[in-house]
This record gives structure tokens, sequence and C-alpha cells, in this order.
């Protein structure tokens, strides 16, 4: 008896303590704030509002009291509150975040900005919910399957913090849906795309307007949630979506860095599956494309992963606004010199057989992908092929690049890995010799660089 009233005590003296902290609060926010002149996003001014002796915020063309002074949301908020302190969590409640893409990624980073106080959200997607999406999707129920991602996210964030001023287009991001989108000095931008062109001319637009961007790469067939980063795009590794990015920013629009990104350490489990058509035969997938250049085969996905990536990202942009400096964990890699040896005797090569190095159009992170990934740290007529280990580095003073088709550049899906006497061999024969006389080889070479092609999105 004398245990069970302990235990009632303690209850009571925590409810007491919850309820002295919500009054607490309560107070702070019914007392007059010092009025803001700047909100956190460009272009934002703040403006007096009488109710409550509050600060309101005058955003892109918005003028509503801040909703912080309402019982019910302050209440809701009150953790944050406690976490931030109450002039970060008002820079929060004050900003403006744009989430493009709205599947597994997005819908749980948007999701969360959301839950964190962001007062207002442009939702942009232009796909619908499928049954299949289910299984990573942040809010949506089969009730939703056949309706679009961003009104499907708009309809269930009004019960869930309805202060939020949502916006929803269904609407593909390109040049022409640029303006629309990206006006009105967004305070972030979330990139929670796909689709390699379209994620390369969201990220330029976003640089060149110098808006804030976080981007998301390759959360499909991945299991590993200890091994999930953010790290400038230079840095990202094991991602061929963040490769294929880095090196089309690069080449297309002189960007090369200065990104910030959420990506794996994890090598990919999977691949795409091949594309079935109706009569269950393998079809060619761009004759079922609805929009050009977007995929409709199937990445295999741990809906966890891709969740935790928009949590990782919500996590990275609320602490962002509130200005809580978080130093993210550095990405270390102790094999840059290995790398950078092959990459300085393709330099000396092409300047020795050429007169210049001016085709060589790979750096040393591509260098790194075409060793470990396409060539396993082994000689292209190696028929052997196994992981990267230390085989590779006690042969690297044998193993070279080179060019496989004589007449194009140096690019990540010209270059073959050879020793020394083979390169030799190789520059001395034309690719008709080689398909000719060696169409094994021949084929296993050009499957290999197609792979290449096509995950760098040439």
């Amino acid at each position: 008896m004398e245990e069970r009233v302990k235990i009632l005590a303690f209850i009571g003296a925590g409810a007491l303590l919850g309820s002295a902290a919500t009054l607490a609060i309560s107070k702070l926010l019914s007392d007059p704030l010092p009025i803001n002149n700047q909100c956190v996003g460009k272009g934002y001014t703040s403006e007096a509002v009488k109710s409550n002796g509050l600060p309101g915020s005058k955003c892109n063309g918005l003028a509503t009291p801040n909703p912080l002074t309402d019982e019910v949301v302050s209440e809701q908020l009150t953790r944050n509150i406690q976490f931030f302190g109450l002039e970060a969590q008002q820079k929060v409640t004050a900003s403006y975040v744009v989430v493009i893409g709205l599947g597994g990624v997005g819908s749980h980073a948007a999701s969360m900005l959301l839950r964190s106080g962001v007062g207002r959200l442009l939702l942009v997607d232009f796909d619908q919910v499928s049954v299949s999406s289910l299984n990573r999707h942040a809010v949506a129920t089969r009730e939703d399957v056949g309706t679009s991602k961003a009104l499907c996210l708009k309809k269930h964030f009004q019960s869930i913090f309805p202060e939020c001023h949502i916006d929803a287009k269904v609407i593909l991001y390109d040049s022409s849906s640029e303006e629309e989108i990206l006006s009105g000095y967004p305070d972030f931008v979330l990139d929670c795309i796909d689709n390699i062109d379209t994620k390369v001319a969201l990220l330029a637009a976003c640089v060149r307007r110098g808006l804030k961007v976080l981007s998301a790469t390759g959360a499909g067939a991945r299991a590993d949630p200890t091994r999930i980063r953010v790290a400038d795009l230079r840095e990202s590794t094991n991602d061929p979506l963040s490769r294929a990015v880095r090196h089309r920013l690069r080449k297309d629009h002189g960007i090369d860095g200065g990104i910030p990104v959420v990506f794996s350490l994890e090598k990919p489990k999977a691949k795409l599956l091949p594309f079935k058509g109706p009569s269950g035969e393998e079809e060619n997938p761009s004759d079922y494309q609805i929009v050009p250049g977007f995929r409709v085969r199937i990445i295999p996905v741990l809906g966890t992963i891709p969740a935790i990536f928009g949590q990782v990202m919500a996590s990275y942009v609320a602490t962002q606004l509130a200005g809580l400096q978080i130093h993210m964990e550095p990405v270390v890699n102790f094999d840059t010199d290995h790398y950078e040896i092959l990459h300085q005797r393709l330099i000396e090569h092409e300047e020795l057989l050429y007169g210049t190095s001016m085709q060589v159009e790979v750096d040393v992170e591509e260098v790194v992908y075409i060793a470990k990934e396409l060539w396993h740290g082994r000689s292209a007529r190696d028929l052997s092929i196994k992981d990267v280990g230390r085989a590779m580095w006690r042969s690297v003073n044998e193993l070279m690049l080179v060019r496989w088709d004589k007449t194009k550049s140096a690019s990540v899906s010209n270059l073959i890995l050879l020793r020394f006497k083979e390169a030799d061999e190789h520059e001395s024969r034309s690719l008709e010799d080689i398909k000719e006389e060696e169409p094994d080889f021949f084929v296993r070479v050009t499957t290999v660089l197609k792979r290449a092609e096509l995950e760098f999105g040439f």
C-alpha cells in the first residue's frame, strides 16, 4: 500500500511539472517580444501585430499573426520551444520551405517540417499515390491511391497543423515552371527528385538564384541506416545518382560542389528490376514513359531508408532555420592517394600520346568510380571479378587508364583499366580489330561502358 502511494505521488509530481512548463511557455508567449525587422528568408519584412503584443510576419505577401500566440499551437510545439528556445522557434514558424518530390523521402521530410512548426510549405509533385508506394509514404492510405501526392499531403497536413499555410502544386519541375515554384524567396528548397535531368536543373537554378537547397541522393536498394550522412555533394560516395549529378553540374553548369546532400555510404544492394510489359515479356521501358526521361522500372526499396533520409533532411533544415549549428561527422576516404596516381597517370599518358590533356573529362572522384565500380581494381582483361581490396593497391603500379575508343574523349564511359603492356597493345589496335578478333572481350567491355553511360545520364 505504501509503495502504491509513492508511485501515485511521483505521477502527480510529474503531471504538476509538465503543467508548470506549459504555463511558463504560455506566459512567455503572452509577453511582448522585440519586433524582428527581417524574416528568415530574403524579401521578408515583419510588422507588429497588436493582438497579444506579438510580432507577426508579412512574408511573401502573407500577413498573419504569429501562430505561437495560439494556446493549442504553443502546446503542440512545446517540446520544440524547449529545445530551440522561443525566439529560435519563431524563426522556424516564420519560415517558408519548398519541397519538390513527395515520395518516400519528400513526404517524410515535409511531414516533419510541418510537425516542427514551419509556417509555410509549398509541396510540388506531378505524380500520384500508388499502392506500391504505401510501404514508404509518410501519410498516404489506400483511400489516397490514385490521387495527387501533393494534394494528398495537403489534405493530411491540414488536420495535423492547420495553422501552416500549405500550397500544393501538381506540376513537373522544369524550366517553364521554375519561376512559379522558386519565386517568393523560400528559406530552403528540398530536392527529393530521383530523375537526373530534373534534379540537375533544380540544383543549378537554386545556385543561380542564391537559394539554400538540400538534396537527397539514392535511398533505394539500401538497408543500413547507420551509414547515412550529410555532406557536400563533392564528398558523397558509393551513390550512382550523386555521381551522375555531380558530373552533370560540373560539366553543364560549372558547379563544383557547395550543395549539401543526404546520402548513404552503403553500396546499393540491388539494381533496377527488368521492365515487363502487359505480355509478361521484358520490353523497352522508354515505350511506357508518361513523362520523357522518368524511369518506369522499379528500384527495390526498404521503406525505412527513404523515411530516414526524409527525417534527416527535416532535422537539418529545422536546425538551420532555427540558427542551431550542427557539426556533421566528416566523410573520410583513406584511398585517395591511389586514385590520384591513376588520374595523374592518365593525364601524362594523354599528353604523351595526343600532345594535350584537354580531352580528359574525369576528376579523381570519377576515377574512383571507374576503378572500383566498373573494373573492380583490376585490368579489363581479367575475367575474375572480385571486390576491390589490397590486391588493387599491390598492383596499382602496373595499372593505367586508357581510352577504349581513341576517337572519343577520355570520359567516364570511354576509359578502361589495363596493365601497361596491355595498354600499349590496345593503343596499336582499332576497335574493329578487337571486335573481330576478340568478340567476347569486346562485348564485355562495351557492356560495362554502357552501364557507366546510363548511370551518368549521358
